[in-house]
């Protein structure tokens, strides 16, 4: 019986306390969820910036906030929140250097998400992997190679090397090089080539295709040839051209050179 009236009493003393917290309880709930929606649709209202990171900064709002009303309703019921704080200060600290690998890769995550150096669907090369952008979170990004290989990055990796966006721009420049051996006419070459070139839709008109003698190689005379065409054809044409410039050589008996070499018999 005593018990019971202990627990009675308690509760009797501390109702204002407890009808304190649940009220703090559901404001913070609520301005959470509000905080975190009006992040939200600050990035929706945005082209232009990734919803990535402002889920993410949506996420860390509302926790924040969930925490700061947790450490008023601790102190309400008298217990010292200078050291908690102190604490999960020296915990997130050591936290942090425990997962300071995940931590870079999540810096690196949130500059490429800013700073916007490749999107979904561009062609990239970097870290060592050239493939297709699948998605971008704030830890990895994901890419598929021309093989099909599905290749999972941790951004800090793409961040601290150099990054090549092939689809950056929407008009590339196909350089190739055509080969012929020494004696060709190279006006006849330069036709031949503007033949194959005329003859593809894909080719550009505007910038106009650049076929000049780039070299004089050992045993042979080169041509630089780098047709303008659209992002989307850049691959179609620089593993399709080789073969028609090949074949037109062949057709208009255009000579095409092998690496020669010279014996001379010594007197």
């Amino acid at each position: 019986m005593d018990s019971v009236n202990t627990s009675f009493g308690w509760l009797q003393a501390n109702l204002i306390n407890i009808l304190y917290v649940i009220l703090i309880a559901a404001v913070a709930f609520w301005v959470a969820g509000l905080v975190k929606k009006l992040i939200l649709k600050l990035g929706e209202s945005h082209d232009s910036l990734d919803d990535t990171l402002f889920q993410f900064f949506g996420s860390l709002a509302r926790y924040a906030v969930l925490i700061f009303a947790g450490l008023i309703i601790l102190d309400r019921f008298g217990i010292q929140t200078t050291s908690l704080v102190a604490i999960l200060g020296a915990a997130g600290l050591a936290i942090g250097l425990a997962l300071q690998g995940t931590l870079s890769s999540l810096a690196a995550g949130v500059m490429l998400i800013v700073f916007r150096p490749f999107k979904v669907g561009d062609f990239v090369e970097s870290a060592g992997v050239f493939g297709k952008v699948e998605a971008i979170t704030l830890f990895t990004t994901d890419m598929i190679t021309f093989d099909n290989q599905h290749i999972i990055i941790p951004n800090s990796e793409i961040w601290g090397t150099k990054i090549t966006n092939h689809s950056h721009h929407p008009v590339r420049g196909v350089d190739m090089i055509a080969s012929v051996a020494y004696g060709s006419d190279i006006s006849k070459v330069k036709a031949a080539i503007k033949k194959v070139l005329d003859a593809d839709p894909r080719v550009l008109a505007d910038p106009a295709p650049f076929v000049e003698v780039q070299d004089l190689a050992a045993s042979s005379v080169d041509l630089l040839v780098r047709p303008f065409v659209k992002g989307e054809d850049y691959f179609a044409v620089k593993y399709s051209f080789p073969q028609a410039i090949y074949e037109e050589f062949n057709a208009q008996g255009i000579e095409i050179p092998f690496q020669q070499i010279v014996l001379h018999k010594a007197d």
